[in-house]
């Protein structure tokens, strides 16, 4: 049975929005994988910048005390969420400006620059969640370049 709504059959929005679920979740999705078999593999080679991204991870471990996995999980991400975007602060902060500066020197003579920092990477997408065995969490974070542009930052080309 085909609903028609405005003009429109069910059967085909149903289908656009497949179609664009899929693209979502292609466009969105991290290629690289940390946890192999349950495991965070020994050892993790990322590339931190690329030229439109900079990606962040962020390991969290699980509080052995609770006995329900969902906390557990839930405890792990926020974890790993927070650890990201420390090591994404710290990379933005190493950032070539053009003049030769960093992002770092740039913050001590604006003070609305580090509010801005603050605010853009907390914002940042998450790209991945891995849980392990034990319940730990890997987050990939993604921080689209053209939201420091758009602070006002001239990136070093």
């Amino acid at each position: 049975m085909i609903f028609s709504f405005g003009g429109k059959t069910l059967k085909r929005s149903l289908g656009l929005l497949s179609i664009l679920t899929v693209a979502g979740l292609i466009g969105c999705s991290s290629n690289k994988t940390y946890v192999k078999k349950g495991e965070i593999e020994k050892t993790i080679t990322q590339q931190a910048e690329t030229s439109h991204y900079i990606e962040a991870l962020g390991i969290g471990a699980a509080d052995t005390t609770l006995t329900n996995t969902t906390q557990r999980r839930a405890t792990s991400r926020d974890a790993a969420i927070v650890q990201a975007q420390y090591e994404m602060l710290s990379y933005v902060k190493g950032v070539q400006l053009e003049g030769g500066i960093t992002v770092e020197k740039a913050m001590e003579t604006d003070s609305k620059l580090e509010s801005y920092l603050k605010q853009v990477i907390k914002g940042s997408e998450i790209v991945k969640n891995e849980w392990t065995n034990d319940d730990g969490c890997v987050v990939t974070l993604r921080l689209d370049k053209k939201k420091l542009t758009d602070g006002g930052l001239k990136l070093k080309s």
